[in-house]
């Protein structure tokens, strides 16, 4: 009988954690058919958490409508995926729970968004809340500088169409893909994992800024899977968002597990 070697996975470590360097796109195909099947197993769970997501969508579609700033419906929309990682955390302890075969309930599922006892995703709240701030703050600055004599609560959307309007949404969406992929790197393992440990938030993003390093490529990959179904799903009234949202929620949880292991879980 032949000898077969078993290629030992490729790992750094990172903080209290190891962290996958030799994360593939098998791994992302991996995570999301797993995601969707978390979604199908329990559907009610992320529809309920992306019924909130659409719902303020179709809000601000209405009334920035209403009050005649269409305008602002690109930077906010831009800024929607900032939001989106923090609306997925009931969903990461739902493939958590499934995973390791737990009862699931909506007691523990809402549960999961205090942390684990602690306050530390409540300060990640308060890190996307300044994030998606800042974004509008950035983009206000833009569009000021670009079209000023335009007026920001300009009805029409035919503003940026001029060559002056093209020429914001190049800037802007330059700054706001940079800030987007900044936080991106972390928050993309951090919020998995405070929901699956009990580490602090600063740990968690060193740890999530770890991975985004050791797997730069496969990590960016990911980002624009992550940024294309989105953009795609806000397409039809963000209603796409209702299974769209659920399904990368807990392929994100799956590919954290792939990438990321506690000192004590490393064999």
């Amino acid at each position: 009988m032949g000898n077969t070697t078993q290629a030992k996975p490729v790992r750094a470590k990172i903080a209290p954690a190891t962290v996958a360097a030799d994360l593939s796109t098998r791994d992302l195909r991996n995570a999301l058919a797993a995601g969707f099947r978390d979604f199908l197993a329990h559907p009610l769970y992320g529809l309920f958490f992306a019924s909130f997501y659409v719902g303020a969508g179709l809000f601000l579609y209405v009334a920035l409508v209403e009050w005649g700033q269409r305008a602002w419906l690109i930077p906010i929309t831009a800024g929607f995926p900032l939001i989106a990682p923090f609306t997925a955390v009931g969903l990461y302890e739902v493939s958590r729970r499934r995973e390791l075969g737990e009862p699931l309930g909506w007691g523990p599922v809402l549960g999961a968004l205090r942390g684990r006892g602690d306050d530390q995703i409540f300060m990640m709240g308060g890190i996307v809340f300044v994030a998606f701030s800042f974004w509008m703050i950035v983009a206000h600055g833009v569009f000021a500088i670009f079209l000023a004599e335009s007026g920001i609560g300009s009805e029409s959307l035919e503003i940026f169409t001029t060559t002056a309007g093209m020429m914001m949404l190049v800037v802007g969406s330059i700054i706001g893909g940079l800030m987007a992929l900044a936080f991106y790197a972390v928050t993309v393992m951090s919020l998995p994992m405070l929901v699956d440990r009990e580490v602090d938030f600063l740990t968690a993003i060193i740890v999530s800024l770890g991975t985004f390093r050791s797997n730069r490529f496969i990590m960016l990959v990911w980002a624009a899977v992550i940024a294309l179904l989105l953009f795609v799903a806000m397409v039809p009234a963000f209603l796409g968002l209702l299974v769209v949202l659920p399904v990368l929620g807990h392929a994100t949880w799956h590919l954290y597990r792939r990438a990321v292991t506690a000192e004590d879980d490393a064999g």
